[in-house]
């Protein structure tokens, strides 16, 4: 064994041996014991001082070797002060997961509520569902630390755009569209936090965006996100990639974000100074900390070669602005490159006053009381956290064709279900990855069974669904009974993590499968995909007898009660896709590890995601379908805007390498008073079915002509619930900064003038013309 694997081998023995494990009794105090004589009267123990004075106390007693083994996730206790160990690694991705170390299942806490897959969820375009999770999540959390079973520091959630469709992780992101995926990300993480305003204030838990930035490759076809090297423009990197992240400091305050494990344009994220102390810190200001995602830091020495020795790793992260790793590398490496004057003691000060203060705004160091003290057990799968899922998995359905109103299905007229498909009875398929131990589950094939009686049939087993031997009895099923439903798709086999696809279309003989069936069914077939990504189903949408399809995602753990509930019609459906879904031929013209968001018609390259992707779709961004109709009107807007500009601002445009036609028409958002570039636009929507029913108002926007520029882009949305008959009026706030700039090719945000459309979903457009004035402002 070579000296370096040794010494890993000896820190994560020793880091072990101290990490704590779940007795089934109550957590004792982080630290600060008030038992504890020795220690309860010093000074960083004192609640009633400021945060940043008790943080400063506790570093200015740490030596250097304790300073350092509290660099890594596994940190370890400095016994002689009373501060335990701590697991800094917990997930709560959408529900408390074990993926990490930090939680225990077993003993008082079986399980916790598991939610649908975040895709799912961010398909019911309801910010206010988003936050209600991220409360129930983050309460079930805090129960568990209570009981000595979580931590507190949970690096969820992903807010990658979804940019291709073969990633294996599109199921952990909130879409493709960078105003939806920010909003979620806002919304979440205020929901586990509670909701905290700017400053040291306290946190219920602590959330962590991730992964930072432009990460959405895993493994395809010899790139990996180990050596991946993302060649990325400072146009799609404002524009796109890192839109949420802004948004979750900005907006969210989040307590952490995560570096990935890519490059971005030849240098590893965890070690860009641009990227996490010039962005994250100095122009976001976040308060919290930076963590690596797990083992980032050895993966760019030992795998990407990015510096010469370990020490200077080490080094490189801390001085980016990394504050923790996740792994042992730094606390392997960072005392030589404090030796040998890489890397300064008081940098390493710095890591740790963010990390402490973190934990300070939690309560770790206010002993045993506080306001969460007294969650536990009876706080975890309650019938109320288990009726929210139910009430997820129903709002992220998204009902994607519906020929004679086959949906929703009669318990009258369909009395015998056939229920047919690998997914037909899934349990642990419908939650997805990065999930814990759910509370319980509802297979599809036990929630139609509450409707009617079902006959069922796998048809193949596993969704990879290599041979047909038993079509037939699929097919004996679906020519007896009244309705046919095909639960297919996909699962964790096919797209996971370090799992991307290669292809778009259903594993096997899914397709056999599906036409045969529908083919002898006598009643009507119904279609129900669960997925995390697009799949290329252009066969059963072209075929009349597929009645009807319903995209599922991962439903979580009452994924089979909702998917019932929508096909009898207790619920009405009312998610919308938040990804486009591409014809298989898309994914031969494009790699993946070309990041480019715009199209380049000179190398025929077709451009990513609705925002600049003019080909055929299978279903496009937004396509969603209701059992009732809705009519939407648009009573009120402005039809000019007044953009306060400087008279620097309008003569330096001049200088910049924008198109001819573009000049002196755009105005920096910085050079203007955002604050009074607010438009408000009231809609009418009137339910002109015959059911009630839940419908989301989408507003597009598209600027002024520009070859870089988006065709469309998502700048507003709302749900609301409208009964039949009725109409409700909504009033959309948009802000011209915030989401009518655009990013130029050096990143910089600007405000064109000219004719703006407002377009709401595919009903209508409205044109808003800005106009410069030369008023004064203040920047």
């Amino acid at each position: 064994m070579s000296q370096r694997k040794y010494a890993y081998f000896v820190l994560i023995l020793v880091l072990v041996l101290h990490a704590f494990s779940y007795s089934g009794e109550a957590r004792q105090p982080f630290a600060c014991d008030p038992a504890n004589a020795v220690t309860r009267n010093l000074r960083f123990c004192k609640a009633s001082l400021p945060i940043h004075v008790r943080v400063q106390d506790l570093i200015g007693r740490l030596t250097l070797q304790e300073k350092i083994r509290l660099l890594v996730n596994n940190a370890a206790p400095v016994e002689r002060l009373g501060v335990n160990g701590y697991e800094w690694w917990s997930e709560a991705l959408h529900g408390v997961s074990n993926t990490g170390p930090g939680v225990k299942f077993g003993g008082a806490f079986p399980g916790a509520t598991s939610f649908p897959q975040v895709i799912t969820t961010a398909a019911s375009f309801n910010a206010s569902l988003w936050e209600e999770i991220g409360r129930v999540v983050s309460e079930e959390g805090r129960a568990m630390y209570n009981g000595g079973a979580a931590g507190l520091t949970f690096w969820s959630p992903n807010v990658n755009i979804l940019r291709d469709p073969r990633w294996g992780r599109c199921q952990e992101t909130p879409g493709e569209d960078p105003h939806l995926v920010a909003r979620y990300a806002v919304s979440y993480v205020k929901g586990l936090q509670g909701g905290g305003d700017r400053g040291n204030s306290r946190l219920k838990v602590a959330a962590c965006c991730k992964h930072y930035t432009a990460y959405d490759l895993d493994d395809w076809n010899g790139f990996d996100r180990y050596h991946f090297n993302a060649k990325v423009s400072m146009q799609d990197l404002e524009d796109t990639y890192n839109v949420p992240f802004k948004a979750c400091v900005v907006e969210g305050n989040v307590a952490s974000v995560m570096c990935s494990y890519n490059q971005i344009n030849g240098k590893p994220t965890c070690a860009d100074p641009t990227l996490l102390r010039d962005t994250i810190r100095a122009q976001w200001h976040l308060n919290g900390y930076i963590v690596s995602d797990c083992d980032s830091v050895g993966v760019l020495f030992d795998q990407q070669h990015y510096t010469r020795f370990p020490e200077d790793a080490a080094a490189a992260t801390i001085k980016a602005g990394l504050d923790l790793d996740c792994g042992p590398f730094l606390a392997i490496y960072t005392e030589q490159a404090v030796r040998t004057g890489k890397v300064s003691e008081v940098e390493i000060n710095y890591a740790l006053a963010n990390t402490i203060t973190v934990q300070m705004r939690l309560g770790m160091f206010d002993g045993p009381n506080g306001p969460y003290a007294n969650l536990g057990p009876r706080d975890v799968c309650t019938p109320a956290h288990q009726q929210l899922a139910l009430q997820a998995a129903r709002e992220g359905m998204v009902l994607l064709k519906n020929i004679g109103r086959a949906l929703p299905l009669s318990p009258q007229r369909h009395r015998t279900v056939a229920v047919i498909g690998p997914n037909s009875d899934a349990t642990t398929t419908m939650i997805g990855n990065y999930a814990g131990v759910p509370c319980g589950y509802i297979s599809p094939v036990q929630g139609i069974a509450r409707y009617a009686k079902t006959v069922h049939q796998h048809g193949c087993m596993g969704v990879a669904c290599l041979e047909n031997q038993h079509f037939g009895l699929a097919e004996i099923a679906a020519r007896h009974a009244d309705a046919t439903v095909l639960v297919m798709g996909l699962d964790q086999s096919i797209e996971a993590e370090a799992k991307d696809r290669v292809s778009l279309l259903l594993p096997g003989r899914q397709q056999e499968l599906i036409s045969r069936a529908a083919m002898a069914s006598k009643g009507p077939v119904v279609l129900v995909l669960m997925s995390g990504g697009p799949i290329d189903v252009t066969f059963a949408k072209n075929d009349p007898r597929v009645s009807a399809i319903v995209w599922a995602g991962y439903p979580g753990q009452a994924g089979g009660a909702a998917i019932a509930d929508v096909l009898f019609g207790i619920a009405n459906p009312g998610g919308k896709l938040p990804m486009t879904w591409y014809p298989q031929d898309y994914v031969a013209k494009v790699s993946m590890a070309n990041m480019d968001m715009r199209a380049d018609p000179t190398r025929h390259y077709p451009g990513r995601t609705y925002r600049f992707y003019k080909g055929p779709t299978v279903f496009p961004f937004g396509a969603g379908l209701s059992y009732t109709r809705f009519n939407q009107r648009l009573v009120s807007a402005p039809v000019t805007l007044s953009v306060p500009t400087l008279q620097y601002d309008l003569e330096g445009i001049n200088s910049t390498t924008i198109s001819t036609t573009m000049k002196k028409k755009a105005v920096r958002t910085i050079h203007t008073n955002c604050d009074s570039l607010d438009l408000n636009i009231h809609i009418d929507v009137k339910n002109i079915g015959d059911l009630d029913g839940t419908h989301t108002v989408l507003i597009f926007s598209t600027p002024p002509p520009g070859a870089t520029f988006p065709e469309k882009q998502l700048v507003a949305f709302e749900k609301f619930h409208v009964v039949a008959g009725a109409q409700q009026r909504v009033m959309i706030n948009i802000n011209a900064c915030k989401h009518l700039s655009v990013a130029d090719e050096y990143g910089i945000r600007r405000i064109f003038m000219g004719e703006h459309k407002i377009h709401v979903g595919d009903d209508f457009k409205h044109s808003i013309t800005f106009q410069a004035s030369k008023d004064e402002i203040k920047v």
